[in-house]
């Protein structure tokens, strides 16, 4: 397992391979769709969101108000990446993105800034929303709540030791490319 901790250097991350299990800690602000669009379309992020260097997770995380007015984190999982797709690549270029956590992988055009821009695309656990959950220390902030709504909005995380694996490399490694490669050529000879 290989510790990430937020900030994250482009050598720290061009070091990581496709297959590598990695331990995030530090800070991290989540981002759908409404963000994707909206930050490609020429928005603007608060001053206190700063992605350069740090991860973007594809989540919508479910969140509690609590008494005091805080939030509290209690489901956190990965939601499907390829929504991003059209987004993505120009994002990690404009904002300096090293990570994106999500499910199910991302394509060419995002693989592409991966290898231009030092990024990794980490594949987080399906399923394990509650799990995940338990690695949100504290939900520091939201932005943009009223504006998309809460599954929407950016969160901003507190984590520690999140779990991922990296699926897509800075090397033009993908997983998913390889393996969509291996099940074509397999129902290829079954056909």
């Amino acid at each position: 397992m290989i510790s990430l901790t937020t900030p994250i250097t482009e050598e720290k991350i061009r070091a990581l391979k496709v297959g590598d299990a990695v331990s995030i800690s530090g800070i991290i602000f989540t981002g759908r769709d409404a963000v994707h669009k909206y930050l490609h379309d020429g928005g603007v992020l608060p001053p206190e969101v700063n992605l350069r260097d740090g991860i973007i997770y594809h989540c919508g995380p479910v969140m509690m108000k609590q008494p005091d007015g805080s939030w509290r984190c209690t489901a956190a999982g990965p939601t499907t990446s390829i929504r991003e797709e059209p987004y993505q690549g120009d994002i990690i270029r404009k904002f300096g993105v090293r990570g994106v956590i999500g499910k199910g992988g991302l394509g060419d055009k995002t693989l592409a800034a991966c290898k231009d821009a030092g990024c990794v695309y980490l594949h987080a656990i399906g399923g394990a929303a509650q799990v995940l959950a338990e690695c949100v220390k504290q939900v520091r902030a939201v932005y943009f709540l009223e504006e998309f709504g809460s599954p929407e909005a950016i969160w901003e995380l507190a984590v520690e030791n999140f779990p991922a694996v990296v699926t897509m490399d800075s090397h033009n490694g993908s997983l998913h490319k390889e393996v969509f490669a291996a099940s074509s050529a397999e129902l290829a000879k079954r056909l």
